[in-house]
């Protein structure tokens, strides 16, 4: 039997309660688009209300007195592109020491020349969504014709320009079946980093079919498999990191996980695609270790700070308090920093340190943050390797 492999999970380098990994700044609600999970609801006008470009300003030079090195600063919508001022505000952010990425929408906007013009003010990185492996399933789901095609011009433009993009995929019922095609599309067209984004009940979202606790684990241990072929994390599936865990200790001992029905056919699909033929990683991306207010803060288009951008409660305004003091002493923030206050499932599970559950998905099904996670099929105490697990993640925690 080998061992497991050491930094199976990341860390950030610096105490998350002192300055977070990333912050991400909601420029503004509008888009034109319509699509069917938006915690946003976006709107096709921008708000009124919304951070003008002063106050915008401001709010980097609040990231930047996080200090050096600078959190990650992603500015995303509805669409970036929707405001006249994105490249001024990704190049004054890239003046302060701000490493910037732009989240944008999939629409007419999203071509060459404003590709270049980002990049040229200093954007390091593009985020882009693909929820479906076709046309059809892709702009069902954003609801406008078109977005695909959109999506993928632009994906392939930022990768000629040098900008690296992660591509993020909604998990939702509809789109379970379609994950493996949805893999190979991602690995054929090339990508820095594959994203699962496992839905929480925000915006529109709440109108959409939950997904089991079974069938979100299956999915979660798909994305593992995937990782061999391409880099992969996930978004609101923080039980990832559990998954990374018991995978890699498993794997040492030359054992497999026993899953569900989905978890087979999606494998089998795959399979039948060719995903995890050719070339593998040389080494695994491992996920990092932030959270809901734990390395990880959502500024609104109206500048309210969330720990989350699924997670609808404001610990403050940057136009009335800084970000600094709003991230490192409120009580939202540092309540959500203490995984011993967690509740049920959550609170009694030895990965709660490293995973703590989804804190927005917690409140969105419960009304209360510090709930179980309801998509978590875990149940404590019940990997079979505790001491191996333990020295694994006193390991990771160095």
């Amino acid at each position: 039997m080998s061992r497991p492999a050491r930094g199976v999970l990341r860390r950030p380098r610096h105490a998350v309660g002192e300055r977070p990994f990333i912050v991400i700044w909601e420029a503004t609600r509008a888009c034109p688009l319509a699509c069917l999970h938006c915690r946003a609801e976006a709107q096709t006008e921008r708000d009124p209300r919304e951070l003008g470009g002063a106050d915008a300003r401001r709010v980097m030079d609040q990231v930047a007195a996080f200090g050096r090195p600078a959190p990650l600063f992603v500015i995303t919508g509805g669409d970036p592109f929707q405001r006249p001022d994105l490249t001024d505000l990704v190049a004054y952010g890239t003046s302060l020491g701000l490493r910037v990425a732009v989240s944008p929408s999939g629409t007419p906007t999203l071509t060459r020349e404003n590709l270049s013009a980002v990049r040229d003010a200093g954007a390091v990185a593009l985020s882009l969504s693909l929820d479906g492996s076709t046309a059809a399933r892709h702009d069902a789901f954003r609801g406008v014709e078109g977005v695909y095609d959109w999506t993928l011009e632009g994906w392939r433009a930022a990768r000629e320009l040098g900008l690296k993009v992660q591509i993020n995929t909604t998990v939702t019922r509809d789109s379970l079946e379609d994950l493996a095609d949805i893999a190979a599309l991602v690995r054929r067209e090339g990508a820095m980093l594959w994203s699962g984004f496992v839905l929480v009940p925000a915006g529109r979202g709440g109108r959409l079919d939950s997904l089991t606790p079974g069938e979100t684990e299956d999915v979660l241990h798909f994305l593992y498999d995937c990782g061999a072929v391409l880099a992969t994390k996930t978004t609101e599936g923080h039980h990832f990191r559990r998954v990374a865990l018991q995978r890699s200790i498993l794997d040492a001992r030359g054992e497999r996980p026993r899953l569900g029905a989905l978890y087979g056919r999606l494998v089998e699909r795959a399979d039948r695609l060719g995903l995890f033929e050719g070339p593998r990683r040389p080494v695994r991306r491992p996920p990092m270790d932030v959270s809901s207010g734990r390395g990880f803060v959502f500024v609104s288009h109206t500048g309210e700070v969330h720990p989350s951008g699924f997670l609808p409660l404001s610990a403050g305004n940057v136009t009335h308090h800084p970000l600094t003091e709003i991230y490192r002493g409120s009580a939202l923030f540092t309540t959500l920093r203490e995984p011993s206050l967690l509740r049920g499932k959550c609170g009694a599970c030895e990965f709660k340190t490293v995973c703590g559950g989804s804190r927005s998905r917690a409140y969105g099904f419960t009304g209360d943050v510090l709930e179980a996670d309801p998509y978590c099929a875990y149940e404590p105490g019940s990997f079979p390797y505790q001491e191996e697990l333990r020295a694994l993640t006193e390991s990771t925690m160095r």
